[in-house]
């Protein structure tokens, strides 16, 4: 047991949000959690200092669930990480290539690799986690199995790297949130700033045309902005946003006075500094 501060993130150890955490918060104890909910509880009862939840993947777009769950979460954005999602294909070490005869891995990951699948005739099957898949093997001592999983998840459970970076696109990258009780409104960082909020527009028309107009107006650049049903209903719709800027910056002041006239609700996630690796 370490007194070092811990950092909460979903899945197991060597999991992609795991690698998250050790590249972006290296002074920091990981903490693995079963589902994103146990990850913010986490934080929230300070069995952890900070959250890293992933929130969207250049391939497949935003992360289920994470945008419903953030703003009643308590918890604030306080940096953004990426990690390039490198795949490998791992088996016990003594292992070789052509004994593989199935991998396991994540869903997403299996249609990213199928060029070298196909290649090696190798059949591919489904699993709840990638990271878990590794743990299976090397638990079970899986001779014929592989997994595709981060190389970190090799090095956790003791498994041997077959192929390396095996996967068809040199693109894939997943963007995380790191979360923390308290906010951090100071400015940092060398690359700006960037404030993410969200807001419910009120029921008048073209409600979202005129709340959107302030940060053209201003001068404000919006990064993201995408909406989500609320409580099921298909009335009431939440949008989040990302706006490049800080709630001090005049033009950001005055985009959100304008927004704030038409909307219901306007709550700020988080105020942090712009990761060099977005552009």
């Amino acid at each position: 047991m370490t007194n070092r501060p811990r950092i909460a993130f979903q899945g197991e150890p060597g999991a992609y949000s795991h690698q998250a955490c050790r590249d972006a918060r290296p002074g920091y104890d990981p903490l693995p959690c079963h589902t994103f909910e146990e990850t913010i509880e986490a934080v929230q009862r300070g069995e952890a200092g900070l959250a890293m939840l992933p929130v969207e993947n250049s391939t497949y777009g935003r992360v289920a669930d994470i945008h419903r769950l953030l703003p009643e979460s308590g918890l604030h954005i306080v940096d953004e990480a990426f990690v390039r999602v490198h795949i490998s294909l791992m088996a016990l070490p003594g292992v070789h290539m052509d004994e593989i005869e199935l991998v396991r891995a994540h869903l997403v990951l299996l249609p990213q690799c199928r060029g070298f699948l196909d290649q090696f005739g190798i059949r591919g099957e489904a699993a709840a986690d990638s990271a878990g898949a590794a743990a299976d093997i090397a638990g079970r001592q899986l001779r014929n199995v592989g997994a595709l999983a981060s190389d970190l998840a090799a090095e956790t459970y003791g498994l041997n790297i077959l192929a390396r970076h095996i996967e068809d696109q040199d693109h894939n990258t997943t963007r995380f949130l790191i979360m923390a009780r308290q906010p951090d409104l100071t400015r940092r960082g060398s690359d700006g700033m960037i404030t993410t909020f969200v807001f419910r527009v009120r029921n008048i028309p073209a409600a979202l045309y005129k709340a959107m107009g302030g940060f053209a107006t201003n001068g404000v650049n919006m990064t993201k902005l995408e909406s989500y049903m609320v409580d099921g209903s298909f009335s009431a719709t939440q949008f989040y946003a990302d706006i490049e800027g800080h709630p001090e910056d005049r033009n950001v002041q005055l985009a959100l006075e304008e927004l704030d006239y038409f909307t219901d609700r306007l709550d700020i996630l988080g105020v942090y500094p712009a990761d060099p690796r977005r552009h």
